[in-house]
Order: C-alpha cells, then structure tokens, then sequence
C-alpha cells in the first residue's frame, strides 16, 4: 500500500506499514536531503540512494537508518569511497580517491586506513603494506617516482625499524632507522659494485608482504590493477608528511614483483662496500670494506631488513617438534590462568600462596575439553605456579592485565630471539616488544619460588628497583614427560627511542670481553668492552646509587651471584656531539701541580639532552613493563622533579633505570712535547636505560668448586664466581667507577 505522509515539514511518499515507511519509498526532509529506497519498520533498510543538500550522494546498502554493508559515497570536490561501511562509517575492505587523485585501495577500521592496503599519490608514487590508525605502520614497501625503494618497517608515516633502501642508481642500503632517520649500524652498497642478491641465492625465500585482500578479488572491477609506488613529500587527503628519499623489491603474496630490476645475482668478487654507523640521521662513523661478497653474506645472516627476529622452524627441545608449538602452548596457558585468577578478589598474599605446592594445573587436549578450547598444537599440561602472588606482583607494578593478555596472547604472537643465552635459554619477545620470556634450569625455577617471598617484600619496599620485573612463572609438560619451565619479565629496553649499544657488567674481568671478529649489530658488550665513563646529574646518581645498594643488599642476603648490570645506551645526534672537547674552564684553571691535564668540566650540562620541569600533561606517565618508580629528581633543576626533553625527538619521564640522560666520555690521550701528557676526551650525550639481570644463581656446592678450582688458575679477584658478599662488594665498586662521582 502506497500512500503519502507529511510530519514537521518532511514528506514520505511510498509503501508503509501500520503508518510507518516500510518496503519502497522516498523520503524528503525539510532541509532537501532525499532518500530513495528501501524501508523497514521506519529505518533505511536495504539498497537505497540518498542525496544531502551539499551534493554529497550515498548508493548503496543500509542497515537500521545507517550507511551499512556494501556502497558508494561521492563528494562534491569529487572524492569517491567504494566499499564496506557500518554504522555510516567505513569499515571494512574499501578504495578511496581523494580530490588530489591520490588513491587508497584496501583495509579500513572505522573510518581510517588500517591493515593491509595500497596508497598511490597522483605524482606517481606508491605504499604497499600495512597500515595503523591512518598511517603506514608495521611491514611496508614504498616507492617512489625517482625510481627509490624502501622495503623495511614503519612507525606511524614514518621509517621505523630495519629495512632496505635500494637507490634509482642501484645503491643499497641495509640498516635500521628511527622515525623517519637511519640511526644505528648499516651496510652500503654502491651502484655498479655490487647487485642485491637474486631469490635463488638466498635460498629461494622471497621477501613478501600481506598485500590488501583487495589485491585479491574484485568488487565490481574496482579492486583492480595495484600498479607500483609514492613520494619525498607524501600528501594523505590533504595532509602533508615529509619523507627523506632513501631501498628492495617488494613481491606479493602471489609472486607477482613491484621491481623487476631487483633480482640480478651477486658479484662474489665484488670489492666495494661501506660500513656505516649513523645517529638520528647524520653520518658519524664509515669505514671502505673490501670482498663485498663475502661481507654481504655475512649481512643477510645479521638480517637487517627484518624487525621481527626470524622463528626457527624447528627445536629439539620439543624433540623436533615446531617452536611454534611452544610459543601457542604459552599463549594458551596464560591466556588461561591469568583469566581464571583475575576475577579473584584482590587481597594480601598469604604463606599458602607461596611455594612449589601453590600451583593451577591444566590439561590441554589437542581437540579440546569442557575447560579448554581445541587447538593445532600437541597435547600438554600446564602448570602456574604462585598464581595470586604474580596476580598481586602485577598489581603492584601497575601493569594492565588486559595489556598484558593482548601483548603476550594477541593474534601478533610472540617472537623468538634467534640466539640462545650462554646457559642455553631460549628467549621470546612479546610482538610489541614489552616483555621477555626465557626458559629456566630447573635449579632456577627452584631458586625463584625460594626467594619469592623476599623478593616479594622487595619490591613492595622499594618502588625504584632496578632488579628484573617477574610477571608469571609457568612449566609445560608433554605427555611423554619432557618439561619446560619458563619466566615471564618486563623488557629493560622497551623503548621508542633505538637502543644503538649494550653491556653486560659483572665487575670481574677475567674473560669479560668480545671477540672482535663475533661483533654485529645487537651484540651484548661485557666489561672490558666499555670505553666509557659517565657523568650525570648528581641527584640522578645518588639516586641510582642508593637503589644499586639496596639491591645487591637483597641479592646478598639470598646468596644470588653471577648477576650483572645490562646497561643501554641511546646516543645523540652529532649535533649535540662535542668531539676531542676543551671547554672554556681550562684554560682558566691552571693545574697547580704537574702531572695529566683532565680537559673536561662535568658541570657543563648535556647541550642536546635537556632536564626540565615534570609536567604530566606532557609526557606518558603509564609504566613501562620495566619500571614502576616515581619520576626523579634533578640537582641541575632545584631538586624538582624533571622530564627529559629530546629536541626535535620526544619529551620522556624520568625514571630509575629509564630515560636516565647523562655523558658518555672515550678518553684520548696526546703526548705534548715528551714531558707533559694532555688528556683529550670525545664526550657524547646519552640517554641510559639500565636494570639488575640473572639474579637467579645461588652460590651452591657446584659455585663453590667451581670457585675453588678457577681461583688456582686465575687470579681470584678476576673471576666472576665469588662469595655473595665480595661479589655484590666488586660490582658496586665496578659500577662506582664507570659512574663517577662529579664531586
């Protein structure tokens, strides 16, 4: 039944049920918006055309009153989306062309670009990869009209992590970037001297990308021809982000190549090849390396396009099961146990909570049972040891448990680091990077759930604990009995600054230093690999000094040796570099005795690291995985609470352990004139991020022979195995020396 209807000035002319549009009708609101379509109970329902007074047009499906299924939208300034929609927002598989003629054709999440998708600007260029709340972001291919490639990691628009930069001459590059600038150790390789290696030589393994399902099918033939890549200065829907011009191939899930060009075989006898270290983008350090061929199979190995560590495909530790089996029955055990402990009421920690007998254990069947889903791995037990007592740990470090599900259960998985540890740990890495978990001895599981109770009382007393966060404490079981137990930590370098140098100190020095010829990029410094003392602001160090104390105090009481100190350094751009420094005190403060001239004034602050003023409201106050302590306090800015502030980087919180600024000083010495010796220093300006690792030896019988036996062959002071007491005497003193005092 067709009728017409008028209410407060709008006019409905169609099919109607009990008063109320229903079935075919138009409808005319008094402000000239029409809508033409289907109806269902008073709501657009079905395929329908609507027209706002601006001249923007909707032809499509509609669900409940909103744009909702599969349609097209076209703006007066000539825009067009088609695609998904929900709820009048686009959602779903869906292409854009902007006003400017740029082009997106992919994934959105409401109403951003988000997944899998292509942008081609109208100059020319083009992204093919993934994108995060509107911008490229995680694993990407862009290239640009010049002929450019950039095949690596991105981090909201900008180059962000490892990748490839292939040149329009044939240059190449292999390195890691931070926001939009290389930063850390690379690899170049000229044009002419060298090609990048074809698919055959490196095993057949084509680099690929997830492209946008819309690569895949095709809706209405508008989901066609993906073409090829974009842009120095890259403009979005009118925005515009600068891109420095730095790349290789890019090739689809299908095999189908972005670049041909890239695929030529390597020159074996190829002679040229740079090594180059850059800080924020400036060129600080480059060395001519001959036999290319070689050294560029060393770089592959080193894996420099990738951010994600490689997983193996295979572990014996499962009897040559797949890792990926381990990293699934982790994720399915904690997924489990954290969601059966945390609807628990909070409450204090009791004896019974403590202990090898305070545990949840769990079958997980292959197919599944009544209290655990079906899954692809292989049967196993599970157990959770000390539940409530790393419910309340996690509690008491502020840590969300929803985070903490996404980070280590979410869809992303974990990753696996591709080198064991010196006791043959394995390690894996949320995919967000905020946490760390390594398998334990058996010995160590039994030291944890020993000293947990102290280690408990620890850390509740001393906010600002540099001693490793323990988030979980878990062990696997397989049917035929093999076990693995494993400890879930906060990752000291979960940072969005790039960590470019690592040190484990012990304070002994007998075997603590780094064959040359095994240094690569992300390798772990040890003593005598330090050439650098530092210099901070003098509340910072007393600070950390006093918590330094407290924490070898416990580890003393609990007989805990062989830990160290893992110490990240962040260097600053080379502006702020002050190379072979005199400052202007020296020449003002003659040396009353003969003897070395020391040519540095520690009380010059960093010039490229400022301390200024905590402000909340500025900075990100939510903790970290690895720290919970309250902001500290600087000497340099009255005592006050401060933040670090990065010009042109970041504003950061400062924390014990994180954010830490101060100078890194290489001494340089020059004889003068045979008789009197001048101390020369190149002085750096760093942010440290530090923390107490491996607090899970106890000095046993074993460390006692052991120490015996080493202490007849070496000298006793140099070796690491030691009483707690003078181990924990050494370390502090070590520490003391490389962070002296500026008084």
């Amino acid at each position: 039944m067709s009728m017409e209807i008028f209410l407060k000035g709008d006019v409905y002319y169609g099919n109607v049920k009990g008063m109320i549009p229903h079935g075919r009708g138009k409808y005319t609101w008094s402000d000239g918006t029409v809508y033409e379509g289907s109806w269902k109970k008073g709501k657009m329902t079905g395929g329908g055309r609507i027209t706002w007074t601006s001249g923007t047009t909707y032809e499509g499906e509609f669900c409940g009153g909103y744009l909702d299924g599969f349609g097209t939208l076209t703006n007066p300034d000539g825009s067009t989306y088609i695609g998904s929609w929900r709820m009048n927002i686009q959602h779903g598989l869906g292409r854009k062309q902007y006003s400017n003629s740029d082009v997106y054709d992919g994934s959105w999440k409401e109403g951003v670009r988000e997944g899998s998708g292509k942008y081609g600007w109208c100059n020319g260029d083009m992204y093919i990869g993934n994108w995060k709340g509107g911008l490229m972001c995680g694993r990407g291919v862009m290239k640009w009209l010049n002929g450019d490639l950039f095949d690596g990691y991105w981090l909201n628009g900008y180059r962000h992590g490892s990748g490839v930069y292939r040149f329009a001459d044939g240059s190449y590059y292999f390195g890691t970037w931070t926001k939009g600038l290389k930063d850390g150790r690379g690899m170049f390789y000229p044009g002419g001297s060298i090609r990048c290696p074809s698919s055959k030589r490196l095993g057949k393994k084509k680099r690929s990308i997830n492209r946008s399902l819309s690569d895949k099918i095709s809706i209405n033939g508008f989901f066609k021809d993906l073409g090829r890549i974009s842009s120095t200065r890259i403009s979005i829907g009118g925005s515009v982000r600068e891109f420095n011009t730095d790349i290789l191939s890019y090739t689809s899930d299908e095999g189908e190549s972005v670049d041909d060009d890239v695929g030529e075989s390597l020159d074996d006898n190829s002679t040229v090849v740079c090594e180059r270290e850059y800080i924020q983008g400036v060129l600080i350090n480059e060395r001519i390396k001959n036999n290319a061929g070689v050294l560029y199979k060393k770089e592959q190995q080193r894996k420099f396009h990738m951010k994600e560590v490689e997983r193996k495909s295979s572990l014996d530790i499962f009897e040559g099961r797949k890792s990926s089996y381990l990293m699934l029955n982790l994720q399915l055990g904690i997924r489990y146990t954290v969601g059966k402990i945390t609807p628990v009421p909070m409450r204090e920690v009791r004896y019974s909570d403590f202990g090898e007998q305070s545990r949840i254990r769990m079958y997980f069947p292959r197919k599944g049972s009544q209290l655990t889903p079906p899954h692809s791995s292989i049967d196993f037990y599970w157990k959770d040891y000390c539940s409530m007592v790393f419910r309340n740990l996690r509690e008491m470090f502020k840590l969300d448990v929803a985070d903490y599900m996404m980070s280590i259960c979410g869809d992303d998985g974990l990753r696996e680091l591709s080198s064991q540890g010196k006791s043959g740990s394995l390690f894996y890495l949320s995919h967000d990077d905020r946490f760390v978990i390594k398998t334990l001895k058996k010995s160590e599981l039994k030291v944890l759930l020993k000293m947990l109770p102290s280690y408990y009382k620890h850390v509740h007393a001393h906010d600002n604990t540099l001693i490793t966060k323990f988030y979980g404490l878990h062990q696997i079981t397989l049917r035929v009995g093999k076990k693995v137990q494993f400890v879930v930590m906060g990752n000291m370098f979960y940072t969005e600054l790039q960590i470019h140098q690592r040190c484990d100190l012990k304070g002994s020095y007998h075997g603590r230093n780094t064959n040359k010829d095994d240094i690569e990029v992300g390798t772990t410094f040890k003593d005598l690999d330090l050439a650098y003392d530092f210099h901070m602001d003098k509340s910072l160090r007393d600070a950390l000094f006093k918590q330094i104390k407290l924490d070898c105090i416990f580890l003393e009481s609990q007989r805990i040796i062989d830990y160290s100190l893992l110490l990240g350094l962040h260097f600053r751009a080379p502006e702020h570099l002050k190379s072979l420094l005199e400052p202007p005190d020296a020449f003002h403060k003659p040396q009353k005795t003969p003897g070395p001239l020391s040519l540095v004034d520690h009380s010059i602050p960093p010039k490229g690291l400022l301390l200024v003023t905590h402000e909340p409201s500025s900075v990100n106050t939510e903790p970290g995985p690895h720290s919970r302590g309250s902001t500290l306090r600087a000497f340099s800015v009255g005592d006050k609470e401060v933040d670090l502030l990065l010009p042109g980087t970041a504003r950061l919180r400062v924390q014990l352990g994180v954010n830490m600024p101060a100078h890194a000083n290489h001494k340089v010495s020059h004889d003068i004139s045979g008789s009197t010796e001048i101390e020369l220093y190149e002085v750096y300006d760093v942010v440290l991020y530090l923390g107490i690792i491996d607090i899970l030896q106890e000095y046993n019988t074993r460390k006692k022979i052991e120490y015996a036996y080493k202490s007849t062959r070496h000298d006793p002071i140099s070796i690491s195995v030691a009483d707690p007491k003078f181990y924990s005497k050494r370390f502090i003193n070590f520490l003391e020396k490389i962070f002296p005092s500026n008084t």
